[in-house]
């Protein structure tokens, strides 16, 4: 039998606080176990500020994978964005438009993925879109009746119908306030969640020591990706070598925004931290990329990016399709749900597969290693099979093992 331990960090995700997220996971552990012929059971829920746990036991034939999975909170650093006022949000909004602009950082954007580049350009452009046509109400009141008091209700009105309407429909407010976080990560830091994070790490470095598990595996999507290096940084400051002759640490950045902060001329304390995270020789780094998800940097090399050393670089895998056809079509112009897709279960056995990696019995280092994932390590009847599972050596009782 395997063990794993898992501290799973998720994007600036407001519409999934830690219920929400349980849900999905046992929605979509569902599509998992139909996908490679497994089982797996969800129980043992516990709750703190910090974070919302769970175990996870997956079994197939000739194996059995215990996993503790921590999801990492930050719901409530999300939630406070969101409880500003629409009337604060809005310059605030414009403000952190204006300084990635004037940085030259939506610049570096376009250089590197300029499908990102659109996506921080989208709620702005469609925002300024929307004011303008409550403008244009004003001048056809006025036009129409030559009254400018009607014409300056007609705008207000407008004005109004954008932010009851459009504005909640299109999500903009959420979008503001996920580059107004990023601009304050990236200018001042953020008390609450650097707190958070310490004590977090404390908790990271004796799991590497004390924990029964074979492997630690630091998981993260999106913007998750910067508080991931955060973290991982700071048990490297109270352990320089954490794992070393003892769990293993593996580090995977999905769908990463490593690149959202790390491209910003300002994010100088982030870059110093990644690249001490990245030099550590007890750490591991996956970065898994895709092109039909526009919110993350396809075909990229972070480090190469943001002009740090390229021999520590993250091995980049890009993810092929994963969905049905079908479903595919459906979604493939719902780009949330898109991005999504890194942590939600699979129609197709590919190389990457959240769950696999989180709770499957290969470890999730050699599962990155391995050009195909799982695929070839995973028989049909969801047999391990052994000659490609002892990829990087991995030793019975380790994940990769027969039990």
């Amino acid at each position: 039998m395997a063990k794993r331990l898992v501290f799973h960090i998720g994007g600036y995700d407001p519409t999934t606080p830690p219920a929400g997220a349980e849900r999905r996971f046992l929605r979509e552990i569902e599509r998992f176990q139909r996908t490679w012929t497994v089982k797996a059971i969800v129980d043992n829920l516990r709750d703190s500020a910090d974070q919302t746990k769970w175990n996870v036991t997956t079994t197939g034939p000739d194996w059995r994978v215990e996993t503790d999975y921590h999801l990492v909170r930050w719901d409530d650093v999300i939630e406070g964005f969101s409880r500003r006022s629409i009337g604060s949000r809005i310059p605030l909004g414009f403000l952190a438009f204006l300084d990635f602009v004037l940085a030259g950082t939506l610049w570096r954007y376009l250089l590197t993925n300029w499908r990102y580049a659109l996506f921080f350009l989208y709620p702005f452009v469609m925002f300024g879109l929307l004011i303008a046509t409550a403008v244009l109400i004003g001048v056809l009141a006025f036009k129409v009746t030559g009254s400018t008091p009607v014409a300056a209700v007609g705008g207000l009105f407008g004005f109004a119908a954008v932010l009851a309407g459009p504005w909640r429909w299109l999500h903009l407010g959420d979008l503001f306030d996920d580059w107004i976080f990023s601009r304050e990560y990236i200018r001042f830091g953020n008390s609450k969640l650097e707190q958070r994070l310490e004590r977090l790490a404390t908790e990271l470095v004796a799991a590497t020591s004390n924990s029964a598990a074979d492997e630690i595996v630091v998981m993260e999507h999106s913007l998750g990706a910067v508080l991931a290096v955060d973290l991982l940084d700071r048990a490297l400051k109270q352990d320089p070598e954490p794992g070393r002759n003892q769990i293993p640490v593996t580090f995977l950045s999905v769908g990463s925004s490593i690149l959202k902060v790390g491209l910003h001329p300002k994010a100088t304390r982030f870059r110093a931290t990644m690249e001490r995270v990245a030099k550590s020789r007890t750490i591991f780094w996956g970065d898994y990329q895709a092109l039909v998800d526009p919110l993350n940097f396809y075909k990229s090399r972070p480090m190469a990016e943001m002009g740090l050393s390229r021999e520590n670089e993250a091995t980049v895998r890009v993810v092929s399709r994963m969905l049905d056809d079908d479903i595919y079509r459906r979604i493939r112009f719902h780009f949330f749900r898109l991005h999504n897709q890194f942590v939600s279960g699979n129609d197709k056995r590919t190389s990457y597969d959240y769950f696999m990696l989180t709770c499957g019995p290969v470890s999730a280092k050699s599962q990155t290693l391995a050009s195909d994932g799982a695929v070839s390590m995973i028989a049909e009847g969801g047999e391990l099979i052994a000659s490609a599972a002892l990829l990087e050596g991995e030793l019975p009782g380790h994940p990769g093992a027969a039990a």
